[in-house]
């Protein structure tokens, strides 16, 4: 099992959200956050004051996956995100030794948002009782 944390555009969440939910994945954390990389922030004028923006508005997507998935989904994310320009993100993928649905006490397997055995159809991924939040 893997964690998928994504780093991305405001403006491209719903983007993503279409893209994963085609592949089957059924739910997602989405967290606003603010920071800086290579962009460094950038200047802003309001009534004649200069002010700099050091941290930048961002969102991070969390997505639990099989291993089987993850790769799939870490593209998905590049091709939908990726403009060519500083700002578009990061992703980064960790192992997770075990997982666990606190309403069902499922674990393992079992307790993922996506798996290759649940990602069948698109509208079985949007069913709202396979959907966690």
């Amino acid at each position: 099992m893997k964690r998928i944390d994504a780093i991305i555009r405001h403006a491209k969440l719903d983007d993503v959200k279409q893209a994963l939910t085609e592949l089957g994945v059924t739910g997602m954390t989405v967290l606003e956050v603010r920071g800086f990389g290579r962009q460094r922030g950038h200047r802003e004028q309001y009534r004649g004051a200069e002010y700099i923006i050091d941290y930048l508005p961002k969102l991070m997507i969390i997505v639990y996956a099989s291993d089987e998935l993850t790769p799939v989904i870490v593209e998905t994310i590049v091709e939908v995100c990726g403009t060519g320009q500083m700002g578009d993100g990061k992703i980064a993928v960790y192992n997770i030794d075990e997982l666990f649905r606190i309403r069902t006490g499922e674990s393992g397997d079992t307790a993922l948002w996506c798996s290759s055995q649940q990602a069948a159809t698109p509208a079985e991924a949007a069913t709202p009782s396979k959907t966690v939040k």
